[in-house]
């Protein structure tokens, strides 16, 4: 089944492609989602508006992305407290959701979870270096401080 997506789908494309997919997984998943719509003469007209909305999107992104890296590196200090066994040890590790919480506590933008990419798992006190991901072309890397809650 040809389908044009009206979104980005991880593995399959970015909005405003055109591309042939099994019928199942068109019926029960992306067009129940309102990710993509059935290809016909008249949506394919459509694909040349979405792209041109598409790049005027990715122009204002990209500017917005430095904006926001140039943020994330002016903080400071980037400090997260977690539970410390009497030895030293963190018990569990360090989340991205909670270096995003820490970003945001320290002032910092507000930015999604799934665009912080820790670099392994943080199971220990000090500084860390975690990175995010604003934009396709944009990565900041932020210091982040765990120290142990006493």
């Amino acid at each position: 089944m040809k389908i044009i997506l009206t979104a980005d789908v991880s593995g399959l494309g970015e909005s405003g492609d055109i591309v042939e997919v099994k019928d199942g997984y068109a019926r029960n998943y992306l067009l129940p989602r309102n990710v993509a719509i059935v290809a016909t003469k008249g949506a394919q007209k459509q694909v040349e508006t979405i792209r041109r909305v598409q790049e005027n999107r990715r122009v204002r992104n990209l500017e917005h992305a430095h904006e926001l890296k140039q943020q994330l590196q002016n903080l400071d200090a980037v400090t997260l407290t977690a539970k410390v066994s009497p030895q030293g040890k963190l018990f569990g590790s360090i989340t991205s959701g909670d270096v995003v919480a820490a970003v945001r506590k320290a002032g910092g933008p507000n930015i999604d979870k799934r665009s912080v990419s820790l670099r392994g798992h943080i199971k220990s006190l000090g500084k860390h270096i975690v990175d995010v991901q604003l934009h396709p072309d944009v990565t900041a890397n932020v210091n982040v401080q765990v120290t142990g809650d006493k």
